[in-house]
């Protein structure tokens, strides 16, 4: 299957700039990355591209086992570079995207330059043989998976402005829903179950590559200490906060946020 259409891949800005790959998260496709595409295109190259089950990507490519857990989405990010031959990938994974970048990078760090990791959690369930707080029980992700299931519009529109936060611009958590209600509603659930019930934090050591968190002061999916956790985990890496609520900055807050990865892309250069 050819990989720009089976990841609907779009290749935009200058040609010879740095590439940034954006990666989107759950429920969302390479839209959500527009206001940060419109600030990099003048002196990037910037790959976007949909995961399987999400946005314009091919429907044939959807395979529900396959795509059970997150290493067929890493598996895709390989393929994509490799497709398009790109070296010196900055790669910007958005929350669970994060967690992809970590796996694709840690499989595959030749064809890598820099790692950036908005909003990530490693994991989203708490751990008590540990004390690991991911801010989320069991119960609390058997909740979320049964409404998903069992009213997966009625779920969108709930939690679309929770998840986005700024309840002072509701127009972001509309947009939020809109995309999630684009998503076939059998592949979200299939994507939440991956995303809720992974657990990636022994692959955080395994990453090799310059690598900067980005995290938001106020965020509900992926609270400070967790940015904290990843930061720590992960040798060299940076650490920035931005002064923005919610769990989707580069959608309410893309100025800070395409600032904070063009100067850490710069700065490396």
């Amino acid at each position: 299957m050819d990989t720009r259409a089976k990841n609907n891949v779009k290749v935009v800005g200058r040609e010879d700039g740095p590439t940034i790959m954006l990666a989107h998260g759950f429920g969302c496709d390479q839209s959500m990355w527009r206001r940060v595409t419109e600030r990099l295109v003048s002196d990037h190259q910037v790959v976007l591209f949909d995961h399987v089950g999400a946005g314009a990507s091919d429907p044939a490519a959807w395979d529900a086992e396959r795509y059970s857990t997150l290493d067929a989405y890493a598996q895709d990010v390989l393929d994509i570079v490799a497709e398009l031959d790109l070296h010196d990938v900055v790669f910007v994974g958005h929350s669970v995207a994060a967690m992809i970048g970590v796996l694709a990078v840690a499989e595959d760090p030749s064809r890598f330059a820099e790692l950036v990791l908005l909003t990530p959690s490693p994991r989203y369930l708490d751990d008590e043989s540990d004390g690991y707080k991911g801010g989320f029980t069991r119960a609390d992700i058997d909740e979320l998976v049964e409404s998903l299931e069992s009213n997966y519009l009625g779920w969108s529109a709930a939690m679309a402005p929770n998840i986005v936060g700024n309840p002072d611009r509701p127009e972001l958590g509309g947009e939020l829903t809109d995309a999630f209600c684009r998503t076939d509603p059998a592949r979200a659930l299939a994507f939440a179950r991956a995303t809720f019930l992974s657990d990636n934090r022994s692959d955080l050591a395994r990453v090799t590559v310059p690598t900067l968190v980005i995290e938001c002061a106020r965020d509900s999916l992926a609270p400070r200490h967790v940015g904290a956790y990843v930061h720590e985990q992960i040798a060299g890496s940076e650490l920035v906060t931005l002064d923005a609520g919610g769990h989707c900055p580069q959608l309410s807050h893309p100025e800070p946020t395409t600032d904070a990865i063009v100067a850490f892309v710069d700065r490396l250069r």
